[in-house]
C-alpha cells in the first residue's frame, strides 16, 4: 500500500441496535459533499442505521450545528460531519480550518460524543473530488467507519445507546 492509498475496509459491523446517526453537511461544494455522503450512506446501510441529515451554510457552521444537536432533547448515537474547505490565496483557509477542527474536538471531548469527522481540507477542488469518488478513497465512507467505531466503544463502556 502506498502512502496515497486508503486501507481496504470490509462491511461495517456494530453490536447492538441499529444506530441513529445525524449527518451534518456543509454542501458549499455540493458535488464533493454529496459524493462523501453517498460513501457514508453505503457504510451506514451495512448496520441498518437510521440517518437524519441537516445542511448548514458552510463548513464554519459545522461545530455550531453539532453543539445545537448535542443540546437538543433528541438523541442520536453518533454524528457524521461532512464538508470541504479549499485553500485560497489568503490566510482565511487556515483560520477557518483551525476553528472548525478545534470546535469539533472540544465538543467531542466535552460531551463524549461519537463523531465521524469528514472535513476535507485541500489545496484544490481536484483533490476534493478524488476524495469523494465512489471508491476506497472516499472520505465520507472513512468518517462513517470512524463514527461506528466510536459508537461501539461508547456502547462497550456503557455510555451510549
Amino acid at each position: 500500500m502506498s502512502t496515497l492509498d486508503s486501507p481496504e475496509r470490509g462491511a461495517a459491523t456494530l453490536a447492538g441496535p441499529a444506530p441513529r446517526i445525524l449527518v451534518i453537511a456543509a454542501p458549499y461544494y455540493r458535488d464533493v459533499v454529496d459524493g462523501m455522503r453517498h460513501g457514508a450512506e453505503r457504510v451506514l446501510a451495512d448496520v441498518a442505521a437510521t440517518i437524519e441529515t441537516v445542511e448548514v451554510a458552510g463548513a464554519y457552521e459545522l461545530p455550531g450545528a453539532l453543539a445545537m444537536a448535542l443540546a437538543s432533547p433528541r438523541r442520536w448515537d453518533g454524528f457524521l460531519l461532512l464538508g470541504c474547505v479549499v485553500k485560497g490565496e489568503t490566510d482565511h483557509y487556515t483560520f477557518i480550518c483551525d476553528a472548525i477542527c478545534h470546535g469539533v474536538m472540544d465538543l467531542s471531548t466535552k460531551h463524549a460524543a461519537a463523531i465521524g469527522f469528514g472535513l476535507l481540507t485541500v489545496d484544490s477542488l481536484a483533490q476534493a473530488e478524488a476524495r469523494s469518488r465512489d471508491d476506497r478513497m472516499n472520505k465520507g465512507a472513512e468518517a462513517a467507519h470512524a463514527v461506528l467505531t466510536q459508537i461501539g466503544i461508547a456502547r462497550g463502556w456503557g455510555i451510549a445507546g
